[in-house]
């Protein structure tokens, strides 16, 4: 009698970090001096990981046995969460640009214990001792004023793989391709758009596919069956172009190659319209695509025009950043003296309401002492009054 074949299989444990990073802004140094001891300037929160952390700036320092001549700098749990291991990486900007950055860094190096474990909510990682004060105002690390910390956090996961079934290669979805190249031949074509002297031919299946607004306006009820040619008004040659491109390729043209100009300030004008369009033919992709655009590309001479776009097309996230912006003493002056904000007091001067209000709550926190419930994080402790160590 033969021996059965014997079954044989096998698994991966995987472990590996989610990254992330958040850049903090720290403005008027000067005037947070003698905030007193333990007393901290926060960041926003931000999430890595699935977790939520925050960055605590600390001008007279954490803590009086500690030597209360540095100033502190710490990473901490903000949200909840237990036992959550993690990398950090803390860095206080050279901003001469030539680079010599203060770096304290779990990345890229071995380290002895592994990674570092926040027990519960309010866990912290960082220095005491981040940097002398002196040392600190005598180097390019302060510049106008303002300080710039980078923070980054990898949250360690770890997951285990079996046997792949197959292993088959299938490639990526090139739908768009093909019907981008169908737009590009022109071939089948039967309904034309006259935007500013400009002509686009098109496919009516195909408009009436990706917008709603298109499918009532050709194959709705109030159709006109021998409509050849549909004349737009409000849409600049360029913006209609892009709009054409996105509905057949499912991407965004080449904004340079577009416009015929590679400065930021070109890209962000088309974003605003292309925004305003998508918006009129109900690509709610688009419409998002452009408001994450235009989100990274907040400016002095574009942000009041952006602003007034993000309020009547309500964009609230593009709204609340916008705000934020202005509402900064480093840029509220500047923006107030270009014609967009002109443009926006005629046409949203509801908004001005709502900027003033985020200019009041800056000059009321810019160097006030968090009180809510999650305080005493800064102290060392948890939200229980549990004492957290903090690696040194």
């Amino acid at each position: 009698m033969g021996r059965d074949k014997s079954i044989r299989s096998s698994s991966s444990s995987i472990t590996e970090t989610v990254n992330g990073e958040h850049e903090f802004r720290i403005s008027g140094y000067s005037l947070s001096k003698g905030i007193g001891i333990g007393k901290y300037l926060a960041s926003d929160t931000f999430t890595v990981g699935g977790y939520s952390w925050a960055i605590y700036f600390y001008p007279d320092g954490k803590s009086v046995e500690d030597n209360a001549n540095h100033v502190s700098l710490f990473i901490a749990l903000a949200g909840d969460g237990c036992d959550v291991r993690a990398l950090f990486e803390l860095t206080l900007i050279d901003q001469s640009g030539k680079e010599r950055h203060k770096v304290h860094s779990h990345f890229g190096r071995v380290l002895d214990n592994g990674p570092y474990t926040l027990k519960y909510r309010g866990s912290m990682w960082g220095y005491k001792r981040f940097l002398k004060r002196s040392t600190l105002e005598s180097s390019d690390y302060l510049k106008d004023d303002c300080l710039q910390v980078h923070c980054c956090v990898g949250v360690v996961r770890s997951h285990t793989e079996g046997p792949k079934s197959c292993s088959v290669h299938v490639p990526p979805s090139d739908i768009g391709q093909h019907f981008g190249q169908l737009l590009e031949c022109g071939k089948g074509t039967d309904i034309s758009f006259e935007v500013n002297e400009e002509t686009f031919a098109a496919h009516k299946l195909v408009l009436a596919a990706r917008s709603p607004v298109f499918r009532a306006q050709l194959f709705g009820p109030m159709k006109d069956q021998n409509i050849r040619t549909i004349k737009v008004d409000d849409i600049e040659a360029p913006v209609f172009k892009a709009l054409l491109h996105f509905i057949y390729w499912d991407k965004l043209p080449d904004m340079e190659e577009l416009t015929g100009l590679n400065t930021k300030w070109a890209s962000t004008l088309m974003y605003q319209h292309l925004l305003a369009a998508a918006d009129r033919y109900g690509l709610e992709r688009l419409f998002k695509i452009c408001e994450s655009n235009l989100c990274e590309e907040v400016a002095i001479n574009t942000v009041a025009t952006t602003l007034a776009l993000a309020e009547q097309h309500r964009c609230l996230q593009l709204k609340s950043v916008c705000l934020k912006f202005v509402a900064l003493p480093e840029n509220l002056r500047a923006v107030m003296q270009t014609d967009g904000f002109d443009y926006l007091k005629e046409s949203c001067p509801d908004v001005l309401t709502e900027l003033l209000e985020h200019v009041a709550r800056n000059n009321e926190h810019s160097l006030a002492i968090c009180t809510h419930s999650n305080a005493n994080i800064l102290d060392g402790s948890d939200v229980y009054g549990r004492r957290v160590k903090p690696r040194l």
